[in-house]
């Protein structure tokens, strides 16, 4: 993974890294509020040697003052300078406990002992620090050696006496809140990681490439009103769901499928993905476009392509597969005069065998003769194997991949399908794209003279204006005769 893919995570997943990086800031502000505090107090002692009558017993007496520092840094806590500073404090502890209460260093290359001592005030810690002070300089006068004239060679004098301290030792408050901010954006963006490997669900062009190297060749935004407007061109020919499939229309003609040649399956993994409203807008695009299109309604398991255009649906595709009627009887005019729709007809029993038959690829073969580009909405691949058998017969296959409804392994097995019968896949068509897994994607609009936002959403100039009127002005669909593209 490249940066890019780490910031497109982190940009996925923004709100619980916050959370959890404010969570472990919370944390470090509350230990720094529930800790007790405790207060240290310091001390220096410096060891001389008193036999220092030349300059040579001088440099002697320090080489020994340097080597009996060490052994007294170790009787600063023991029970022989403890013991009797808990006597004469009267304090409620063992030597053992005390001394994990106190710190002795000594500065390298010196004779001095600095004495750290811990505890839960200030007054208290600066008395204990002075009581085992005046104890070790006792200690010393008692532990060190005579000299033959009877006086003590080594010699220990306070030259820092205990201070009371002003400030907290701990906590450290600001350093807590600083180490709770650093551990809360690694673990945000840990949580972050770990999560986005584990959530299979497919949201970007980013989740399509972990499964396949086969291009995206569009992306639609999430509209709620698809439902309810699935023909976004005549809904709202403005908006960015309308812009995308003419993006979409333009990608698919630079795939060298020539007119005549442009039998298109759409197809998806699982249901609900929005193969059938793509179907419908990809034909109305390509029809904006100047060319005659026939969308039909191959899924004769769910049909719903003549529901959602208004159209009759009892008679279509299995009229003209069981030779009840001919391709041109059963096609109906939809209000664009470019576009033209082929329903389902009656649900057969067995729709898998009745696609597979040698009818249907004549029938789409005719079809193509008569149409520039033919649309074939089909059933799903997983469930189902109809999508797969009309792969076979098509010039290509445009698999649409649901935002949040397809999950990689589901997309994965259904490109397996298309693989195992050597389908053409023109790409994949990523639908209800929510602005935050869109990443970069994004629409610009061009502000016409009248102040409206055009986008290249408003039909090019070249486009012929949508019929959109004929069926309301009569009362009735229009009716033509379908004649083969010369």
């Amino acid at each position: 993974m490249e940066l890019t893919d780490y910031l497109s995570i982190l940009r996925k997943y923004w709100r619980s890294a916050t959370a959890v990086t404010l969570a472990a800031v919370l944390f470090a502000a509350l230990f720094s509020m529930l800790a007790k505090p405790t207060y240290t107090s310091n001390a220096s002692l410096f060891l001389s040697v008193r036999t220092a009558s030349s300059g040579g017993d001088l440099n002697a007496g320090s080489s020994y003052a340097e080597s009996q520092v060490q052994s007294f840094a170790k009787v600063a806590r023991s029970d022989i300078v403890l013991q009797p500073v808990i006597d004469n404090l009267g304090l409620a502890t063992t030597p053992s406990e005390l001394a994990k209460q106190v710190t002795v260093s000594v500065p390298t290359g010196t004779a001095t002992l600095d004495i750290a001592v811990v505890q839960g005030s200030p007054d208290e810690a600066a008395r204990v620090t002075a009581a085992i002070s005046e104890q070790l300089v006792e200690a010393v006068d008692e532990l060190s050696p005579p000299s033959p004239d009877g006086t003590k060679p080594v010699v220990a004098t306070i030259i820092r006496p205990a201070q009371v301290p002003t400030s907290p030792t701990t906590p450290k408050t600001m350093q807590n809140l600083a180490l709770g901010v650093l551990l809360g954006l690694l673990l945000g963006a840990g949580q972050a990681i770990l999560r986005d490997m584990l959530n299979l669900d497919i949201r970007s062009e980013r989740d399509v490439a972990r499964v396949t190297e086969i291009p995206v060749i569009g992306m639609v935004p999430n509209d709620d009103d698809a439902a309810v407007n699935p023909l976004i061109l005549d809904a709202d020919p403005r908006s960015a769901r309308a812009e995308a499939y003419r993006s979409l229309r333009t990608n698919l003609q630079f795939l060298g499928l020539d007119r005549g040649k442009r039998a298109i399956v759409i197809t998806s993994s699982v249901p609900s993905e929005g193969k059938t409203t793509t179907a419908i807008n990809i034909a109305s695009t390509i029809a904006a476009s100047g060319e005659r299109v026939l969308v039909i309604d191959a899924d004769l398991r769910r049909p719903t392509v003549a529901k959602l255009m208004r159209l009759e649906g009892s008679v279509g595709l299995t009229t003209v597969l069981i030779g009840e009627a001919r391709l041109e009887q059963v096609i109906q005019p939809t209000n664009d005069s470019l576009m033209d729709v082929l329903a389902s007809g009656p649900i057969p029993p067995n729709p898998a065998d009745l696609l597979g038959l040698p009818h249907m690829q004549q029938l789409i073969t005719e079809a193509s003769r008569r149409y520039d580009t033919v649309i074939i909405d089909s059933p799903p691949l997983l469930p189902v194997t109809d999508a797969a058998v009309l792969s076979r017969v098509a010039d290509g296959t445009l698999v649409v991949v649901g935002s949040g409804v397809a999950r990689r392994p589901e997309l994965e097995k259904a490109l397996e399908k298309l693989e195992m019968v050597d389908a053409r896949v023109l790409g994949l068509l990523l639908t209800r794209v929510r602005g935050g897994d869109a990443g970069a994607y994004h629409y610009e609009y061009v502000y016409g003279q009248d102040g409206h936002s055009s986008s290249r959403a408003s039909r090019d100039k070249n486009e012929p204006a949508p019929i959109s009127s004929a069926r309301a002005r009569t009362g009735r669909r229009p009716t033509r005769a379908i004649q083969p593209v010369q």
